[in-house]
């Protein structure tokens, strides 16, 4: 079945492909409106062709030319030429553009069964091309990110940013969001708990789903994100609650999804690799009319594991609609919906509470049977409107459902000898988010002041439904997982039955203002403050069987969370600052005892050095930062009768903790076609302030999950001329240190032993090697090329091992 299922996948993507072949004729053009489907053939030799040079003669290539009236062009060559073809007989304004250069206009006017050739001479020379070149495409101190909200350009701003693009992304041939991650230093993947979801955390803390973010709106963090839709991750490490409101310390992530285009193009893909991997993809963009365009783009994806037992299976789609409402306004309305289904697996677990057991890699501890079907769609409207140069209006609105059904054996805490009852454990969820946000961004002067403002509001609804089982903790059998025959397995599935119906509405709104004064050239302000509420109640509770409700109490937390920046720019390109912040996170779900807890009260210190160097060949920066919680809540050990808890809604207070370190990152593109990326983070995150009483956590012991060392480094190189033109190269090397699974030990703690997990730190390495003709493309990738072995830890029960060695292969049509 399964078989005849990708078979006829394998064939719908067949003859996909085969029509948008089709439809572009073979040579790359396409109709451009739907105005021309009925028109007369057009000859193939009316087209346009010219050469792009700068004003010293030399060929200038990557230059956008495109005909405005029908937004159909070309890109211009090494040797500078271009040359569009299929051009309706009329009149137009040829536009050559490209980031960073003047805009060049004319007038042409193309006549029957003509070759009509125009030239285009840039003002810059060759020279100042190259930088400008090299300038668009090293990244993070050059371009604002749309999640930071303000037009502060980054040397500006008094606070570490990150971004992947899709070039690292497809290079690196990436999966999931985690394989992206991995190339930011002080952000790391932390846990896969049952490999249900990736818990990334940033600078010692925890990302929860307040910390993710899509196209700027928060999304549930429970799902894993389409990686091949994403146009670039974003991150603002450090403080960010005077944007974005309750949010953990450390860091947000914002993924920026693929956005439609006024010229056709897009690309087909097919994905294979180890272990039965196949995921093809499509993108395909343009123009409807002269005021809006289209983009779709999704994939579907079928593998098994390394693990024995363990499948995935994915359906994604992402259409969106670009409307040009005016020369001033437009309108984004994207949406998008994933589907997957995959085995919950708990890895090999552990001994004794405290031993990592020697099993093989592969061996899985589930049942056939278990399931995770989790399902997410999204919508969104972003409305953009440029009142003139200096002042923007920007509103977001978007809406989510996430929806999870899991069946499962779960928890492996197996005995010192290796025997484990399996429990069970039923989720039934539902989620429903609405999100809501408008900016005003605006640049003018007090006098000789230069300001840079922005003003905002924003608001958030969300509605958790829960559906609980009576069977959650029950064991279901016994087996051994050192020693797989010693039982007889159970084939059954369990009748689970539901008892309980759980509502959990929280409500959020903020509003915010913050000012870049710059106060010389060199000496900049930053300042902001905000003001949060957010309305929560405890979980109301539909008792199903006794057909009776238990209502909580309403709980409000409201606080200012000011931020205050120094920028000083000793020349342009190197920019030093220091900054401080203060902001309150939500405690979600209740104490031990059903009591709401308080939220944590955040103090965030960072200060750091940006630099762009050679001429922007190269970009260097330096951050130091320490980050004080004086209220950490994890989830609790216990349950108020002495019962190790397995209720992730049941929470402690833990004491105060604080994370202090650096990070370096370094980005380099030293010649045409090399380009590189590295960086290192050193964190030191510990308990500094404990209640000095049985239970409290140990003052100065380093948090669990936290490695000490983090480092990365990718280095791509395509051929560019001569024979081995478009072959292209690379590797990437990522390193996590030594960190500790388990929980942290505790005053008078039961257990004669230390809970601690020892995981020590490994490093894996990807090599790439591909090659490009025309629009054509292969990329291979060996990844772990050493076959390294290591583990993911959640707590003591979810010890996940990583992948070993693998082959993955990506063919493409670029249209």
């Amino acid at each position: 079945m399964e078989r005849k299922s990708r078979t006829k996948l394998i064939i719908l993507f067949t003859l996909l492909t085969s029509t948008i072949f089709a439809q572009q004729g073979f040579n790359g053009s396409s109709a451009t409106s739907q105005q021309n489907v009925n028109a007369n053939p057009v000859p193939a030799q009316q087209s346009i062709k010219g050469v792009v040079t700068t004003v010293d003669g030399k060929a200038a290539e990557h230059v956008s030319i495109f005909l405005k009236e029908i937004n159909k062009g070309a890109v211009s060559l090494e040797d500078g030429s271009f040359r569009i073809s299929n051009v309706p007989v009329g009149e137009y304004t040829i536009v050559a553009s490209f980031t960073g250069l003047q805009t060049i206009e004319k007038k042409i006017k193309v006549s029957e069964n003509e070759v009509l050739t125009t030239n285009f001479v840039l003002i810059e020379n060759a020279k100042e091309l190259n930088e400008i070149v090299i300038a668009y495409f090293r990244g993070v101190n050059d371009k604002a990110t749309v999640f930071g909200k303000s037009l502060i350009k980054p040397m500006d701003l008094p606070q570490a940013i990150a971004t992947v693009s899709e070039v690292v992304i497809k290079d690196q041939q990436a999966q999931r969001l985690s394989d992206v991650v991995r190339n930011v230093n002080g952000v790391y993947l932390g846990t896969t708990r049952a490999s249900t979801q990736e818990s990334f955390f940033a600078r010692g803390y925890g990302f929860s789903s307040t910390n993710m973010f899509k196209n700027g709106s928060r999304v549930n963090s429970a799902a894993m994100p389409e990686v091949s839709s994403l146009e670039s991750v974003e991150i603002l490490k450090g403080s960010a609650a005077i944007l974005y409101g309750n949010v953990a310390p450390g860091g947000v992530l914002n993924m920026v999804t693929k956005k439609p285009k006024f010229m056709f193009g897009g690309e087909v893909s097919l994905r294979a690799g180890s272990f039965n991997l196949w995921k093809p993809v499509f993108d395909i963009y343009a123009p409807i009319n002269k005021h809006i365009a289209y983009r779709v783009n999704g994939t579907f994806e079928s593998a098994n594991s390394y693990r024995d037992q363990v499948s995935s299976t994915r359906y994604y789609v992402n259409p969106s609609l670009l409307f040009k409402l005016s020369s001033k306004t437009e309108l984004i309305i994207e949406g998008d919906y994933l589907k997957h289904d995959f085995t919950p697996d708990f890895g090999i677990g552990s001994l004794g509470n405290t031993v990592i057991p020697d099993v093989p890699r592969s061996r899985f501890m589930g049942t056939n049977w278990q399931y995770n079907i989790t399902q997410q769609a999204t919508t969104s409207a972003t409305v953009r409107h440029a009142f003139n140069n200096n002042w923007q209006l920007g509103t977001v609105v978007s809406y989510q459902q996430f929806d999870r059904d899991y069946y499962s054996v779960e928890r492996i805490q197996a005995k010192v000898n290796g025997d484990w009852g399996r429990p069970l454990g039923r989720v039934d969820t539902r989620e429903k988010y609405f999100t809501g946000q408008v900016n005003l961004n605006g640049k003018f002067k007090t006098g000789t002041v230069e300001h840079t403002l922005l003003a905002g509001v924003d608001a958030d609804n969300y509605l958790t439904e829960t559906y609980n089982y009576d069977i959650q903790g029950k064991i279901y059998d016994s087996i051994n997982i050192l020693d797989p025959n010693k039982f007889v397995r159970r084939t059954d599935i369990p009748v689970a039955t539901r008892v309980t119906f759980v509502q959990t509405p929280v409500n959020r709104v903020g509003a915010y203002v913050q000012d870049l004064i710059s106060i010389t050239e060199k000496i900049k302000l930053l300042a902001g403050i905000r003001w949060s509420l957010q309305e929560s109640s405890p979980a109301t509770t539909t008792y199903l069987a006794k057909d009776s409700i238990a209502k909580g109490k309403i709980k409000a937390d409201k606080a200012f969370s000011p931020r205050i920046g120094l920028v000083y720019r000793m020349k342009p390109n190197v920019s030093f600052f220091v900054s401080y912040s203060n902001s309150f996170s939500v405690n979600t779900g209740l104490d031990i005892y059903n009591n709401v807890l308080p939220p944590s009260i955040i103090d965030q210190y960072e200060l750091g050095i940006k630099n762009i160097l050679l001429k922007g060949k190269l970009t260097v920066n330096v951050t130091a930062y320490k980050i004080v919680n004086n209220n950490l809540a994890q989830t609790a050990q216990f349950d108020q009768n002495g019962n190790p808890n397995n209720n992730s809604n049941l929470k402690e207070l833990t004491g105060q903790t604080t994370s202090n370190g650096i990070e370096l990152d370094v980005t380099a593109n030293p010649m045409k076609g090399f380009s590189v990326m590295a960086g290192y983070s050193f964190n030191d995150m510990r308990y500094t302030k404990t209640p000095d009483k049985v239970g409290s956590y140990v003052e100065g012991d380093r948090l669990v999950s936290t490695p000490a060392h983090t480092a990365n480094a990718s280095a791509f190189y395509t051929i560019s001329k001569g024979k081995l033109n478009g072959l292209k190269f690379g590797t990437s090397v990522f390193y996590v240190g030594d960190r500790f699974g388990g929980w942290n030990n505790t005053i008078g703690q039961a257990q004669n032993y230390s809970r601690l997990i020892p995981v020590e730190g490994f490093t894996t390495v990807d090599v790439t090697a591909g090659y490009t003709i025309k629009r054509f493309s292969l990329l291979a990738k060996v990844s772990n090329l050493t076959n390294a072995l290591n583990y993911y830890v959640h707590e003591n029960y979810s010890i996940n091992p990583i992948a070993p060695r693998q082959f993955v292969a990506t063919v493409a049509y670029k249209f």
